[in-house]
């Protein structure tokens, strides 16, 4: 993909807020070599694919994307500590990069193409910085604090949300039922399917992504870890989405998601939240 942070002649800038622009360029220059990797193991007949302790598959390409963007980060900001999913935590520190190096790993190994890259940067606990790459869709998305969310679709162009403001009028996609199920909130999960226009499962980053662009309007999903939300929440709230956990919560560090093009959170929050 070509470099959005290029052309800065547009009022609307893709390179976000000056005060992240260096970390946005990083970002999307880790993202371009994370798609380099994962594309060309995509379908691979010697794809490697283990259980981790948890159950949950993990594949050779998973580890070596999270291997490549950890060491462009120890590279570029020795700094700063790291969190990925498949080698763990550093530590919490005052900028913590969070990276889920593929997204959607169930479907990268059965060649469905619904997955991506997601690399966040976190100052003191807020997500600032998300980029979410999806190379086989031919997609990016990215945003910084203060500085909007993009995609390579609209160009220069800034995303925004839906302006749908009554339930009845809403596209809602809850990702998967086992997951509100053990929860235990698929009573609620219903009562809210029974108040929306449409009822969709697109699934992993996907379901976020497209309420930033507005076309969903509330996104939800239960059984969630830092790495598989940080990187979509400034891309939301940026587009002027909001996003919270299930239960209200800011930020990507209890376990579920809401998110919403803002004017149904509320609201949505009244049906789903414990």
């Amino acid at each position: 993909m070509t470099d959005p942070t290029r052309d800065s002649s547009s009022a609307a800038d893709p390179r976000g807020s000056a005060e992240w622009a260096d970390d946005l360029r990083l970002a999307l220059q880790l993202a371009d070599a994370a798609d380099a990797i994962s594309t060309e193991r995509y379908r691979s007949a010697d794809l490697h694919v283990s259980l981790k302790p948890d159950r949950t598959p993990v594949t050779d390409a998973d580890q070596a994307v999270e291997r490549a963007i950890r060491a462009g980060i120890e590279a570029e900001r020795p700094g700063d500590t790291f969190f990925g999913e498949e080698y763990g935590d550093d530590g919490a520190s005052h900028r913590q990069w969070i990276v889920d190096p593929i997204d959607g790993t169930a479907n990268f190994l059965r060649g469905v193409p619904v997955w991506a890259t997601l690399i966040s940067l976190v100052v003191d606990g807020v997500p600032v910085l998300g980029v979410v790459s999806a190379p086989i869709l031919g997609r990016r998305w990215w945003a910084t604090r203060g500085g909007g969310a993009f995609s390579s679709e609209h160009g220069t162009a800034p995303l925004r949300v839906s302006g749908v403001s009554d339930l009845a009028d809403a596209s809602l996609s809850y990702n998967g039922l086992e997951y509100w199920r053990d929860a235990g909130r698929l009573d609620q999960l219903l009562d809210l399917t029974g108040r929306v226009w449409r009822t969709r499962a697109y699934g992993e980053f996907w379901s976020y992504m497209l309420v930033a662009e507005g076309s969903v309007d509330v996104a939800g999903e239960f059984g969630l870890e830092p790495y598989d939300m940080a990187a979509v929440i400034p891309i939301v709230e940026e587009a002027g989405g909001r996003f919270s956990s299930a239960d209200g919560k800011p930020g990507p560090w209890h376990g579920s998601a809401l998110a919403t093009n803002g004017l149904l959170h509320d609201g949505v929050l009244g049906v789903v939240a414990g």
